[in-house]
């Protein structure tokens, strides 16, 4: 399970040269200059190179099984090929918003191989990615937040983490990978958190007190007995074998929750962030203090945001009003 929006499956396929084997094509070279390129050139993060990686093996894996070994022979047909390849294919066909995001990889790759001399055109130009229905963010209610956060409850290590998690996740709107991220010195003074952002994007965010309440017990009576089951390290969130929590793991903490708490929704790290950014609006909050606190480059991305609040005030109306319906 991941944090990141559905990953392209990649069972069975060949990954892209990784630093452990020599690329065995001319394909397979030019995609991992590529993620060298983003790498260190670009400096994006870790998350999105393995993301570019999973994206460009799938296509590599599918270039290959056409015949195509050599960049230069791809066509702008057969982007097109493989976009609807992604859409039919027999195993796990993949959503709008996964191919979108997989073409989004492989135009990337191709405006490179364009911008390198590797090839003369750029095949992928023209391949538009599917049309991507109007998508509002899902969040819970107050209720089932708290019952959520009621689920992590208890004095044990494992409980104390837990609940120092969710509470801060739900606190601060923060992105799971941003949480796991935290280091014990990015809690500023027990009243804020330095987050890491998308680009190495810094942002302070306040702290509430029941999430400090929470995380002031982790600190204290948790985190030193994980501490000693591992190496030392600056992280703030440990695995009971105490290294960093990774998103994988936060994911499993969350979803666990859900399942304890009897929630009939599907819930996620960023169901809490979602829960965070609508909350905040319905109570009042304005929208541009919404997207500072979300780290949203645009206003527009935090605007998503009020359509939810808007239906619900909607459905209350229309439920509520004597000549409504």
């Amino acid at each position: 399970m991941t944090a990141e929006p559905e990953p392209a499956t990649t069972a069975a396929i060949a990954v892209p040269h990784t630093g452990h084997e020599a690329p065995s094509s001319a394909v397979e070279r030019a995609v991992h200059n590529y993620l060298r390129h983003v790498t260190v050139e670009r400096g994006l993060s870790a998350n999105t190179v393995a993301a570019y990686r999973r994206d460009l093996a799938l296509y590599a894996h599918w270039l290959a099984e056409e015949g195509i070994t050599d960049p230069a022979a791809v066509t702008s047909n057969h982007v097109s090929d493989f976009v609807r390849h992604l859409g039919t294919r027999e195993e796990e066909p993949l959503k709008a918003s996964s191919i979108a995001r997989v073409l989004s990889s492989v135009r990337g790759w191709h405006r490179f191989l364009l911008d390198e001399g590797t090839t003369e055109t750029d095949a992928a130009h023209e391949t538009k990615p599917p049309k991507l229905g109007s998508r509002l963010p899902k969040a819970i209610t107050i209720e089932q937040v708290e019952a959520l956060l009621d689920a992590t409850r208890g004095d044990e290590v494992q409980q104390l983490r837990d609940h120092a998690l969710l509470e801060l996740l739900y606190a601060t709107g923060a992105r799971v990978s941003e949480a796991v991220d935290l280091n014990v010195d990015d809690v500023i003074d027990r009243e804020v958190v330095r987050l890491l952002g998308k680009g190495g994007k810094q942002r302070i965010v306040p702290v509430g007190s029941f999430a400090r309440a929470a995380i002031d017990a982790y600190l204290v009576r948790a985190r030193p007995v994980l501490s000693r089951r591992g190496t030392a390290t600056p992280a703030l969130f440990l695995g009971l074998r105490g290294q960093r929590v990774s998103r994988q793991n936060a994911w499993l903490i969350i979803r666990a929750a859900a399942a304890r708490a009897g929630l009939d929704v599907e819930v996620s790290p960023h169901t809490l962030r979602h829960s965070f950014a609508t909350h905040l609006l319905a109570g009042g909050a304005d929208v541009r203090v919404v997207q500072e606190l979300l780290g949203h480059s645009s206003v527009a991305t935090t605007q998503i945001y009020t359509l939810v609040t808007a239906d619900t005030l909607r459905d209350m109306y229309t439920s509520a009003h004597p000549r409504a319906r």
